[in-house]
């Protein structure tokens, strides 16, 4: 699962119902900046407050949209239920995903033993690959190096998206995994320690920012890939504003306001998110102006 992966916004409509055409312009322009693959129904594209419904609707478009593309799906279907993970997990694998986001169940905060069975019961009733997500400032509970390390022994968990922000954490998650013999992708999760990352051995980036401007950050995996140092840090410098001020508030009220001073969308997210401060907006127009992002061009 290496490469940009872009973690979708779920547009929305006035009344703030699914805009699916909306929806399908935005996966036709990713498959234009040659990203590697996209995921709807993760965190950006506010997961919490779809219905299983929305989820399959979203997730069945995006299959559809891409079937003749390279641009590969994965659908984010963890929550804080092993029983429902496993369901709908089950339901993505048959309906002919590429593999599966699944963050650590929130609120619950279980063990890591609770975590290693979670990760566990799931990954054998499926058929695609596993995508383990760590968040721990969103679920209040974070694997463990050693917890990731006997993870990756399992067949169909072979990546890690890596959102704690700590290239120390990362560090010590690619030792523990190489020590244990194991091979297992880790990619950034957060776009700010995308290049730091890649520096300590990441292999790539589920974005937020790429939903905006996907084409810049797959020239930047790419100058990193062919060993331009100089060429991937202009470009993380130059998108730096936009990877602070895309976080302003809580993801994704601010990308949503950005996709939409582009027309790509409404700013519309769903309670109890709501949209952002005017003085946070300022600050990410300002943002957006001083980085010079087109729609269609970045």
């Amino acid at each position: 699962m290496r490469g940009v992966w872009t973690a979708l916004i779920t547009p929305f409509s006035e009344s703030v119902e699914l805009d699916l055409n909306s929806f399908k312009k935005i996966l036709r322009d990713q498959v234009d900046a040659g990203i590697t693959g996209v995921i709807p129904c993760g965190t950006t594209g506010e997961t919490p407050t779809l219905s299983i419904d929305e989820k399959k609707l979203l997730i069945q478009t995006c299959i559809h949209e891409l079937r003749d593309s390279p641009v590969k799906v994965v659908a984010g279907t963890g929550s804080n239920h092993t029983r429902e993970t496993v369901e709908l997990s089950q339901w993505a694998s048959s309906a002919g995903v590429d593999g599966v986001l699944l963050v650590t169940p929130y609120y619950n905060k279980p063990s890591q033993k609770g975590l290693e069975e979670h990760f566990k019961t799931v990954a054998s009733a499926i058929d695609c690959e596993i995508i383990l997500y760590n968040v721990p400032a969103r679920t209040g509970v974070s694997l463990s190096p050693e917890t990731v390390a006997r993870l990756a022994h399992h067949p169909r968990i072979r990546s890690l998206k890596e959102a704690t922000g700590n290239p120390a954490l990362t560090s010590e998650i690619l030792d523990q995994i190489s020590k244990a013999g194991c091979a297992l992708d880790l990619l950034s999760g957060d776009d700010a320690t995308y290049l730091p990352l890649l520096s300590i051995g990441a292999v790539g980036i589920i974005s937020v920012a790429s939903n905006l401007f996907p084409r810049s950050m797959v020239a930047l995996q790419k100058a990193f890939d062919a060993g331009n140092l100089r060429e991937t840090q202009r470009i993380h410098q130059r998108y730096y504003p936009l990877f602070r001020d895309l976080f302003i508030e809580s993801n994704p009220a601010p990308i949503k306001a950005a996709m939409a001073a582009l027309g790509w969308c409404t700013p519309h997210v769903r309670m109890p998110l709501t949209q952002l401060h005017v003085e946070n907006l300022r600050k990410l127009e300002k943002s957006l102006s001083d980085c010079q992002i087109v729609r269609g061009q970045s």
